[in-house]
């Protein structure tokens, strides 16, 4: 499986990159390319991740993509994703793009992975290490069972990084907003999609 991943350059999720960091057939992206080209890029491979900070309207571009807008996957990517049932859209409030897009695959509402985040949804006492070890697990879990169908990697992240969730604040917020989504489509055809 020939894997794209959308991980534009930005320190404050670097923890993402334990999720890709052991794929074979991938390509990663970073930056540097026009709107176009990516979207080519997304037609040409059969799975798509999508890492970062970003809103309910797509991922966001914190300056690494020339002339690319606010965002680096937008309602003009959709048409190239709806084809591809196992992407990950990893980012603040995926779900609400997903959804409104009917696109398939594992996908987060909020997700608290910054101190900054935390004092906003009411975690004013949380410490950075407990926001660091729900960041490194969700992360390990993920990048643990990324070639397994999606349906298992669902059942497995909500799995163990659920038992972290039992005694991490964070972990148990973003427990709650993690997602498997399936497009219409897909819904009829289960073994395709794992």
């Amino acid at each position: 499986m020939k894997t794209l991943v959308i991980h534009p350059a930005d320190q404050t999720t670097e923890f993402l990159t334990a999720i890709y960091a052991n794929l074979n057939n991938k390509t990663v992206i970073k930056g540097g390319l026009s709107k176009p080209e990516l979207r080519e890029m997304i037609e040409q491979h059969d799975r798509i991740l999508m890492l970062g900070h970003g809103s309910p309207y797509g991922l966001l571009n914190p300056d690494q993509f020339p002339n690319a807008g606010f965002y680096i996957v937008d309602e003009s990517m959709v048409s190239a994703l709806k084809s591809k049932p196992n992407n990950l859209y990893i980012w603040c409030f995926a779900n609400h793009f997903v959804k409104r897009n009917s696109l398939s695959g594992l996908n987060c509402g909020m997700f608290i992975s910054e101190v900054r985040e935390a004092y906003s949804y009411g975690f004013e006492d949380v410490e950075w290490d407990i926001i660091e070890k729900s960041n490194e697990l969700f992360s390990s879990i993920v990048s643990k069972y990324i070639n397994e169908p999606m349906r298992v990697l669902y059942e497995k992240l909500i799995y163990e990084y659920g038992l972290l969730a039992r005694i991490n604040p964070i972990a148990g917020y973003n427990h709650k907003r993690l997602f498997l989504s399936y497009a219409p489509s897909f819904k009829l055809s289960n073994k395709f999609v794992g």
